[in-house]
């Protein structure tokens, strides 16, 4: 499986930053801790974002949103964006814009760059036809004083899941990770990447809590059955440049962690069969599918790290709460 590691090679940018002893990210000597964005500028961040991604959407063009999307987000809506240009090239006959309302913006006070700060809005997607209220939290992140504001992490979520935010008494929120607040953790929140992929395979039961992205996934990968088809699961940490994980920290003192992840699933087929390619997978795929289709994906998942021996419904029994888990086909190959 060595070789599933080089279908993306290139999907991401890293920035170079360097990481102080404190936690804080630091370019070019900037260490005064203020506020990563105005609210003035966070609202413009947002309307930028949806002018962008709605051009995007109606046309099936990924050119039209480059600007406004990085990190987990940017691969999974740049590689779908691309397939269904490539499979309707006319554009989207069903593009609905979508509406970003009812914002209000968690903007944490730090030092250095990268800078960044959540949006949490109303959407007009909710589900059951608005039956099921959820919350879009886009994270927003800028990596110096010339660069724009790029979403990297989009996780959907209900009001009663999003914990409060610890702030001080200027509205500004504190971010995670740093030295002590990693310390002060169940579970790092630097590493919960490494961690949930760890945790996929045979890594410790006890690190998550149960859930249809945790527990109920894992097993079912462990069962999946078809006749005359095997398949294989490899998943990767995704963890630094673009992908680094966002945290803010809650007034619990817990965390709410945004983080990135990537997984493989490759399907063998006996003699004589075929894995089925649909036109998505088709529209991403490099080599020939002859026996064997690799399918890569790259995840962003929401997390609630809670505080270190905490207990309780609430904390999960100091276990992590995955809340959100938001997926995307980057790449296939076939062989």
């Amino acid at each position: 499986m060595r070789r599933l590691g080089r279908l993306t090679a290139g999907l991401a940018t890293v920035t170079a930053v360097a990481v102080t002893a404190s936690g804080c990210v630091t370019v070019h000597g900037e260490l005064e801790v203020v506020p990563g964005a105005t609210r003035s500028e966070a609202a413009k961040a947002l309307k930028d974002f949806t002018v962008a991604y709605n051009k995007a959407d109606k046309a099936y063009d990924p050119a039209l949103d480059e600007d406004v999307v990085t990190g987990s987000l940017g691969a999974i809506n740049q590689a779908g964006l691309a397939a269904r240009q490539k499979n309707s090239p006319e554009g989207n006959a069903r593009h609905k814009p979508l509406e970003l309302t009812d914002a209000s913006y968690t903007i944490p006070k730090k030092a250095g760059w990268p800078r960044w700060f959540v949006a949490d809005t109303d959407s007009n997607r909710d589900q059951d036809g608005g039956k099921l209220d959820t919350r879009w939290l886009l994270a927003f992140v800028r990596t110096g004083p010339g660069a724009p504001w790029k979403v990297a992490y989009l996780a959907v979520a209900s009001p009663s899941e999003i914990p409060k935010f610890r702030k001080d008494a200027d509205g500004w929120a504190q971010p995670v990770p740093s030295a002590d607040a990693d310390a002060a953790l169940a579970t790092p929140p630097a590493d919960l990447s490494a961690t949930y992929t760890d945790y996929l395979g045979e890594g410790s039961p006890d690190v998550f809590a149960p859930g249809s992205v945790t527990s109920v996934w894992r097993e079912a990968r462990k069962n999946t059955r078809r006749a005359g088809f095997s398949y294989q699961y490899v998943d990767q940490a995704l963890d630094s440049g673009t992908f680094a994980p966002l945290g803010l920290t809650t007034e619990d003192g817990g965390a709410l962690v945004f983080f990135s992840s990537k997984h493989f699933e490759r399907q063998t087929a006996a003699e004589g069969l075929r894995p089925t390619v649909t036109a998505d997978v088709r529209a991403l795929l490099t080599g020939e599918v002859k026996s064997t289709l690799t399918k890569e994906r790259v995840s962003s998942q929401l997390a609630y790290v809670p505080e270190k021996g905490a207990g309780g419904a609430g904390a999960a029994d100091g276990r992590v709460r995955v809340i959100n888990r938001l997926p995307g086909l980057v790449a296939a190959q076939g062989s």
